[in-house]
């Protein structure tokens, strides 16, 4: 089976650190995102993948290379940005598989831990012409709603509602038939959500709902890619691309952390970083070569490479940028985010978005 990986988007929602990365290579729980979708695809049965990139698409190739996980990789990049549909269609002369043919489609920037295999047997059985993800979640006003009939066929897709008729979402994971891919206009800016699926639909053609309750994040967001790389290393969603079985914390090579310090809540930290004696770090990713000073507290928090947090500060869901320097004193909390290379020198003053 192939598959097509969407990853070209720029990632804007995750800045500073998507200012030198593309999110899905963004270290989570020890490794690039992709690395555990590339893992799970492969799990799953597929065993080539086209990258459809856009965004510093040249880092992609130079991160996994030809092959990674078991699967045989393919990069098609856009000149112009495509739309999803356009960008599947773009991606999709790289497939060398037949027009009746399943073609798994997964986004960059989706945490997921549902069933593929059963997701393309659904496909496969009802000769749809596509097969979708949906997950249930507990406000779907915050979300386009997908509702479907008693036999699993999406009926439509509606957009955000303050009274949605469902609870069921479109969860980014998708299996096409070939043909239907190729049926997308080519060179054209193509939304699938807007245009395809609904018109699917319109069209008569069988458009089938996978329902799978089980974990879901899009990681899109600081908090979010936060919570997605800690669950990882807690075990709250298994990968096979885990560098190390879960626990509390995961410490890379070449990591420092003092005997009196206490690092927990699934946190990560980074290759050649310290966390010194008497500081805190929960629920966060310490990214390589970071420092956490004595007696500092981290929770809920980013820290890219190369930055620094003082002795004393704290951190509470906050952001810092490529060698951002925190120093001691600063309290720093509420979603702020401090660009590559700034540097907040020693203060008692208190930062946070909710003054």
């Amino acid at each position: 089976m192939e598959a097509i990986l969407l990853v070209g988007g720029q990632g804007t929602r995750l800045r500073p650190l998507t200012i030198s990365t593309p999110k899905p290579l963004l270290p989570t729980a020890g490794v690039p995102f992709l690395a555990h979708q590339l893992a799970r695809a492969h799990a799953a049965g597929v065993e080539r993948i086209v990258f459809a990139t856009s965004y510093r698409a040249e880092m992609f190739e130079a991160a996994f290379g030809r092959r990674a996980h078991g699967v045989e990789l393919v990069y098609v990049s856009e000149e112009e940005p495509l739309g999803t549909g356009g960008a599947i269609r773009n991606a999709a002369r790289a497939l060398t598989c037949g027009p009746d043919d399943p073609v798994l489609i997964l986004n960059g920037d989706i945490l997921s831990g549902h069933d593929i295999r059963a997701q393309v047997e659904l496909h496969e059985k009802t000769g749809a012409a596509v097969t979708l993800h949906l997950t249930e979640v507990d406000d779907p006003s915050r979300f386009g709603c997908v509702p479907t009939d008693d036999e699993g066929r999406v009926t439509a897709f509606l957009e955000k509602t303050p009274n949605p008729v469902t609870n069921r979402i479109n969860a980014g994971c998708y299996v096409f038939r070939r043909s239907a891919i190729d049926a997308i206009p080519a060179d054209t800016v193509v939304s699938v959500e807007r245009e395809t699926f609904p018109g699917l639909i319109a069209s008569g053609a069988v458009v089938m709902g996978h329902v799978e309750t089980g974990y879901w994040m899009d990681v899109g967001t600081p908090q979010a890619f936060v919570r997605g790389s800690c669950d990882l290393v807690l075990g709250r969603l298994a990968s096979p691309a885990m560098p190390g079985e879960p626990g509390e914390r995961l410490v890379l090579d070449g990591a420092v952390v003092s005997p009196g310090a206490v690092v927990r809540g699934g946190t990560t930290v980074g290759r050649g970083a310290v966390v010194e004696a008497g500081a805190t770090v929960s629920g966060s990713v310490l990214l390589d070569e970071v420092v956490v000073a004595e007696g500092a507290t981290v929770c809920d928090s980013v820290l890219s490479r190369g930055a620094r947090v003082g002795p004393g500060a704290v951190l509470e869901g906050v952001v810092l940028g490529d060698g951002a320097v925190v120093g001691p004193g600063n309290e720093l909390r509420g979603g702020l985010r401090v660009w590559p290379g700034i540097e907040l020198p020693p203060t008692a003053v208190r930062f946070s978005t909710d003054a």
